[in-house]
Parts: C-alpha cells; structure tokens; sequence
C-alpha cells in the first residue's frame, strides 16, 4: 500500500515538475542564459529531497503535511485507500472486451428466451406428482366450455354480406349490350309507327309490316278490284271480276302440276279486313295517288321489317340465350321503347342496391322483377323487359368476412362465462391422473402450478447464441474495419432491437433499420453477419409467423448489402423504399407457396403484405432519423458523414479559406495526391479526402507563422522571433490547436487522427537546423532533439500514412517545380523528367521509412515506390509542359527568349 502511495505521489510531483521545466524553458532559463545548469540543479536536488521526505519514516503528519504543501502550495489531496469498487472497475477495464462479450450472450439469452422465465412444473397431460385438493370454496370460469358456448353463438350469428362492385358492374355493362343490340335491330326495321296513327291504326300498321307476302298481294288485289267497282255502271255483272279475283287471291301453281291449289279467303281474317278497310278509307278522303305513295311507304317497311327479322335470327343464332322476340321487340312503339329501357335501369338500380343473395330461389327473383315492372314498364312491353332483366340479373351479394367475423366476436363477447363451483376440499386431480385443461384451470386459480425458470433451455439458448457471438468475432477478426468497445456495444443495442420488438408482442420488427444502419455504419460483411446469424436464432426460439419471419430478414438483407455503397441520404431513402417493397413481396411470396393466399381470406393476406412494406419504410425511416445521432454519440464515420465534413462550405473549412489561404490551396493539393495513392491502394478514399481537409485547421491560431500564407512578405521567424526555440512551439502548436479546434467544432475521432499524425514525430529541420548553428556559436546552449519533433504519435492506419507521405510531396513538389524556372525577369520551365521527379520522391519517402514513422501504418515498402509513382503521375497532371511562346518588340519582332 505505501508503494503505491509513493507512485500517485511521485506521478503528481513529476506533473508539477514537468510544467515548471516547461515555463523556464520557455522564458529562456534553461538553453541560453549561464545559470542554466544552476536551474537543473535545483529542479534535480528538489526532486531527491522530496523523494527522500516521503520515504523517511517520519511520525509527525503535521510537519509533512507542511512539507508537501510547501513543495506543491496547489497539490490536491488524494485518497490513501483504493475501495473495492475501484478494483472491480479497473479489473472490469483490463477485461473489457470479455465483458463485452459476456453482457452480449447474457442480454441476447435473456431477451429471446423471456418465455423461459416463468414456465410451469405441472402441464396439461402430464400425471399430478400428487393429489392436489381445493384449499376453498371458490366459483372458477370452465374456459374450455365458455370458448364452446361463445363458438356457437359466433357460428350462428348472422353473416354480413356486402355488394360486390366487380359484380354490378359486369351486369350493368350486360344489360347495356342487350339494349344496344335492340336498338341495332329495331334501327334496322326504321321508326314505328311509320304512318300517321289517324290514318292507319297502330294495329294495322303492326299487320301491314308483318304480315306474309301472300296476305300482303292479296291486299292489294282486294284495293284494286274496289278501285274497279266503283268505276263500272251499275247493273253491270261482276262475274268477271270475281273470276279475275279469285284468280289473283289463289296461288300461282307450277303449269307442269297436275294439282291444283284452292283458293284462299282473307274475308274472315280480321286484321286483313281492318287493313282493306282503312286503306279504302283513306283513298276516299284523299286520292289514288296518295294511296299509292301510302302503299310504297308500307312496301318499304315491310322490307325493313324483314331485314330486321333477319338480324334477329342472325342474333339469335349467335347466341343462342337471345332474349328477343319478333313480336315483342318490333312491335313496340318506339315512345315505347325509350320509356322500358329507361324502366329497365331503373329496376336493374333497385334491385341491385337491394341485393341478390347466394341461392336466391328463381321464382322469388321473378316475382321481384314482376313487381317492379308494373311501375316503370309499359304494359306491352312488360314480358320484354322481364325477359332482358332474368337474362343479366345474378347475385351481386358476398360476404363481408371481416365484418361478420367482428359481429360474432362482439356477439360472443356477450356470452357470460360459464362458472363452476369447486368446493372446499374437493380434490382438484389424483396422484398419477392425467391434468386435464379444467384441472390446469382450477390449479391456476388457486396458485398451486409450481412456476421455475428453465435453465436447462436457458443454457442450451445461451449456448446457441455463444456459437453465433464466436462466429461473429471470427468474422469481424477477419475484415479490415477495426471494431471498438463503444462499437461492439451499439452492435448489441442494435441487434437487441429485433428480438425485443418480438418479445413485446409487435410483429413488425426492426430488420430493416438493423440491415440499414449496421450496413451504414460498419459494412455489408459484418451486417450480413449479423442479420444472418439472427435469422437461425429467432426461427428455433420465438413463435412468429415464418413469413413475417422471412419478410423481416429478406429486407434487413438488402439494407446490410446495399447501405455502405450509397453517398447521399436520399440514396438511403431509396433503400427504405426497396426495403419496404421487398418484404412486403417476400411475405406474399411465402403465403403463396404454403397456400394462404387463396380462398375468401385473400384480401387479408394483401393487407398484411401492404402492412409489412409499410412497416420496412417506417423502421427505414426512423433508422435514417436515428443514423446522425448515433454518428455523434458513438463517434462513427460513414461514407455520407465523410462527404458533408468535406463540404467547404463547412465552418470550419470557410474559416482555413478565409484566414489561411495558403495552407488551404496546399491542403487542396495534398488531398488530391493522397486520395489517388487511396484508391489505387484500396484505402478509405473518403475518410482520406475529409481527413486531410483538416488536418492543418491548427495553422490557423498562427497564418503568418507559416511560410505559404506570408504571401512573399517578411518571415516573422527571421524578423521578429529569432529563436529556434520559439519557432520551432509555433510550429508545433499547429497540432495541439488543430485538436484543440477538432473538438470544439465536434469532429470525429477518426478525423482529429490526422492532425498529430500526419506529422507523427518528424523532425523540424529548419529550426532544428538554426539552433545547431546557434550551439556552435554559444556552447552553453544545448540543442535537444525532442524540443524539434512533433508530440506524435506516428501514422496508426493505412490512410493517416498516406496523408503525411503526400504532405511531405506536396511541398517537395512545388519546390521543384519552383527550382526548375530559369532565372531572369521572364523564367520559363525547364523540362523536368519524370525521372528526376519519382528520385526525389523515393528519397522522401526513404527517409520517413528510415526514420519509423510509418512502422505503425500498415503501409509496406514495397508500396513507397508505388504511392511514389501516383503522386509523380498526379503532379504531371497538373503541371505539365507548356509551350514556350516567342515575344515580340512593340513593332512586331519577336525577341529570341
């Protein structure tokens, strides 16, 4: 205990110390003035003798406590007993990546297996361990007959039907076919009546069309020969024309006939009579010539009335369910027609809205049509429309599966429990006899079912998920992103996620925001890790629905795969969209196959596959929310992260641009040749780009300390300073401000390594340079090494080596390309080889390999020659050779340059 006294003691004088040699140093105490090596003396003797103080066995604790406040007057007092609970955290700090794993396996054990907490001893069908009687009267619910009694009251409950649109539509659209084909025939036969009524009775204009060709010849014979009387004198004899007569009225017979037709009279056939008469009629009050243009006009009807015939048998041929008949179509006036057409939609309309059930008796339905024909029908026309609307009128009635089931769930609701009385003493179950549910019941109610936790199942789940987690670090010890504690942690929170959205009872969980933003965060190898290994996991442990189960890892599988590859967070909300379309198919996709997706419960299965894509884009949506958040929290970089810290109209960057424009042209050119070294060497392009945009912001405490922004001024370091010393803190401070200036505006982590690394603990050789000279003149003053190398630490991955190595180039490059101008008022460049160029680089680069900066980085040897040669490629890209144009005299002659 007392040596570890002495260490926190000793470690808190060194830190006093430390500053104190720092503040002489400094104010120049130490290096030039000859009392310099009296200084060290001091400190050296001051450090012996408080060492030997706290060593001394000395018993007065006052006197001590007035030494060390006189050693250290602003010391603060420490505690002399380490607790227990400092051991347990220091031990839980050395071990914290086997705590890690250990609240892993715990956490994920306890929240999938949360049904193994309170599992019963006693279970339905299992022999009673023994007999088990009633401690009390009690009236207990017989669940096994109240469900009985509720089922039968759901089953006989009515059945809700609902009017099928599909149907209505498909009868509307038949009906419309029917009347347009009537209208077609009854446009062929012409408008009807076809004469004036007055002259000629709807009757008779009904004959005339219609009757046979033998009955229409005879007719006009009888109006001819009644023509011819009434020409002649009287007392003439007729029998002439009688013979004519019937001459014309018998049917000419074939002259080769041996037989001989009799003659056929028209007297007794009323409408023949009628007809004779109303024509006769109207010769007499008009005149021939009337009546013969009266007789051409039924002529030309009676044409139309036969083509329309044709039509109608054509029709009917067609189809042989034509409803249509000649005598009732065409014999319609047309006032008549419009008047049924219009009182067919009508009650098509009522009957319709009412419904026409399943197994609707045909005479019930005939009867209802008859109905309504007596108002909206003309008489006449009452057995046309009766026979169109038989024709397409079919049940448009179907049941309304969701709302019968909610009616006979509310009607089972009403149905009171069925209670039964268990007496006090009664014995519940034997010894040995089989648990029956209503047994099970009564225990329960009575708390005698023992409840336990199943270990068994619990370790053997908890040995499943150990293998998973094994499986896990095998792969994360295998790919190239180095995971942290706070890493592996967020990776749990986030894998937690799906099984705790289960285990509270919410089908849709959250695979699409894990897929999305481990995919996002740590790339598609090691989110596809993790999706993969859950989906084993959660199908042997929780009860859920294997399509939702497939739905929910099809979409988590595609945001693991695809996230990282995007750039832009409206790239990620694309994805969601994916996300969301690819469950929802996946989960009609699996209820296809196993044969759910077909019978009356179609539209459920639709529902829940519309539910299930909604429910991807929505943990999409909070998974974008969420992603910024966790980026600052748990100090993460993503491609999209990356790309808006390069954005230069960052606040940060404006400021490097605005008060330090020449370091920031020079971080531009450094960035260029470090992200083409990058990606030709599979590095984090991105990561590098946003990195070596900051990686010098510290200059800004100090622009004029730095060469490239004294815009061909005065050097402040030869001027003003002059002390190497000096110099050599500006220069280094660059760092300790950068960081300082990175945590203020919350830059990440990863991006605040370039700063102290890209100089790693490189030597300030100029100043370095100055002080030796300065040493030689003054040998009191003693050049340190360290007072001229950066605080480091070295390059600690692949990409903070690449930025150093292209911030050593840049400079050498743009060096050369200064030395290679010829002198004189007007300098033109020289033609620099590639050669001369990639020698130069190669010796930069040798000398950082040789002075262990780059150990640490990843990078190899062989690779120097190789980033060598890009940022050789890349600075000819950008400085090539240009022509040297000829000037000329203010006459026109051209100077030889």
């Amino acid at each position: 205990m007392k040596m570890q006294q002495f260490l926190q003691f000793l470690n808190q004088q060194l830190t006093h110390w430390r500053r104190q040699y720092t503040t002489l140093r400094r104010k120049g105490k130490l290096m030039r003035s000859p009392k310099s090596k009296t200084h060290r003396r001091e400190l050296l003797r001051t450090m012996l003798k408080n060492i030997l103080l706290f060593l001394s066995k000395t018993n007065d604790k006052s006197e001590r406590r007035k030494q060390e406040r006189a050693l250290k007057p602003k010391a603060k007092s420490f505690k002399t007993q380490s607790s227990i609970y400092a051991v347990g955290l220091d031990w839980a700090y050395q071990q914290r990546y086997s705590v890690i794993l250990a609240i892993a396996i715990v956490s994920l054990t306890g929240v999938i297996g949360n049904k193994l907490y309170n599992q019963t001893q006693l279970q339905v069908g299992n022999p009673a361990p023994q007999t088990i009687t009633a401690p009390y009267t009690a009236h207990i619910e017989n669940q096994k007959k109240t469900e009985a009694k509720r089922k039968a009251v759901s089953k006989s409950s009515l059945q809700v039907l609902m009017l099928d649109a599909r149907m209505n539509e498909e009868i509307n659209k038949n009906l419309q076919q029917l009347l347009d084909d009537g209208n077609e025939i009854r446009a062929v036969a012409g408008a009807f009546p076809f004469f004036d009524s007055v002259v000629l009775s709807i009757s008779t204009q009904r004959y005339l069309r219609s009757c046979p060709e033998s009955e229409w010849q005879a007719l006009l014979l009888t109006v001819e020969n009644s023509k011819n009387q009434q020409k002649k004198p009287k007392g003439q004899t007729t029998s002439s024309s009688n013979q004519e007569r019937q001459a014309r009225t018998t049917p000419k017979s074939n002259s080769q006939s041996p037989k001989k037709t009799e003659p056929v009279d028209f007297s007794q056939n009323t409408d023949f009579t009628q007809a004779v008469a109303e024509l006769e009629s109207y010769r007499l009050t008009t005149s021939e010539k009337n009546l013969s243009l009266l007789i051409a006009l039924i002529s030309q009807a009676r044409q139309r009335y036969t083509q329309a015939t044709a039509k109608l048998l054509q029709l009917e041929t067609v189809n042989p369910e034509a409803v249509y008949e000649e005598s009732l179509l065409l014999d319609l006036l047309d006032v008549e027609w419009e008047k049924t057409q219009t009182g067919i939609h009508q009650i098509t309309e009522r009957i319709l809205a009412q419904g026409i059930p399943q197994g609707l008796p045909k005479n019930i339905l005939q009867d209802a049509v008859s109905l309504q024909l007596q108002t909206f029908v003309p008489e006449d026309a009452e057995t046309l429309a009766k026979n169109v609307l038989l024709a397409v009128l079919k049940p448009n009635l179907q049941n309304d599966e969701e709302q019968t089931r909610e009616n006979a769930q509310k009607a089972a609701a009403g149905v009171p429990p069925v209670m039964e009385k268990v007496r006090s003493g009664e014995v519940i179950v034997k010894k040995g006899a089989q648990i029956t549910a209503w047994n099970f019941e009564v225990l329960e109610h009575y708390h005698l079912i023992r409840r336990e936790i199943k270990w068994q199942e619990l370790l053997k789940l908890g040995g499943v998920i150990a293998i998973a987690i094994s499986i896990f670090v095998w792969v994360e010890r295998h790919i190239d992103y180095e995971l942290r504690q706070r890493d592996r942690l967020l990776v749990l929170l986030l894998t937690l996620s799906v099984p705790g959205a289960i285990a509270i009872g919410l089908p849709y969980t959250t695979w699409s925001a894990l897929g999305l933003l481990l995919g996002s965060f740590y790339g598609s190898t090691l989110a596809l890790t993790v999706v993969g290994l859950l989906l084993p996991i959660l199908g042997i442990s929780l009860e859920m629905s294997k399509a939702a189960l497939l739905a929910g890892f099809g979409g988590g599988l595609l945001g693991s795969y695809i996230a990282q590859r995007l750039r832009s967070r409206e790239e990620l909300a694309l994805l969601g969209v994916a996300i969301a379309l690819t469950q929802g198919a996946i989960y009609l996709l699996v209820k296809i196959l196993i044969g759910q997706a077909f019978g009356s419960t179609w539209y459920i299965v639709l529902q829940e596959a519309g539910l299930f894509a909604l429910s991807g884009l929505g943990w999409s949506i909070v998974a974008l929310g969420l992603s910024p958040y966790l980026e600052k929290v748990f100090d993460l970089v993503t491609p999209i992260r990356l790309a808006e810290l390069a954005n230069p109209n960052r606040p940060l960057l404006k400021r490097l641009a605005t008060e330090t424009p020449g370091t920031f042209q020079h971080t531009l050119l450094v960035a260029t040749l470090a992200e083409a070294a990058a990606k030709e060497l599979g590095c984090n392009v991105e990561l590098v780009r946003a990195g070596t945009l900051y990686h010098d912001i510290g200059k800004m405490h100090d622009p004029l300390g730095f060469i490239e922004n004294q815009m061909g001024g005065p050097n402040k370091h030869d001027t003003e300073i002059k002390d190497p010393w000096k110099s050599a803190e500006i220069i280094k401070k660059h760092v300790t401000e950068g960081l300082v200036m990175a945590r203020k505006h919350l830059l990440p982590t990863a991006i605040q390594a370039f700063i102290p690394e890209h100089q790693g603990t490189m030597l300030i050789a100029y100043f370095h340079h100055q002080a030796q000279q300065m040493a030689q003149e003054d040998p009191s003053l003693i050049v340190d090494d360290a007072d001229f190398r950066y605080d480091g630490p070295i390059p600690q991955s692949r990409e903070t080596g690449i930025v150093m190595l292209a911030d050593s180039c840049e400079a050498a490059l743009r060096s050369l390309q200064v030395s290679a101008k010829s002198p004189g008022k007007n300098p033109l460049l020289k033609d620099v080889s590639t050669e001369q160029a990639l020698t130069m680089l190669n010796n930069i680069l040798r000398a950082k390999w040789q002075d262990n900066q780059l150990v640490d980085s990843g990078l190899t040897r062989e690779e120097m020659s190789q980033i060598a040669e890009i940022f050789v490629e890349v600075w000819q890209q950008f400085h090539h050779k240009r022509i040297a144009y000829p000037k000329f005299k203010p006459g026109g002659a051209a100077l030889n340059s």
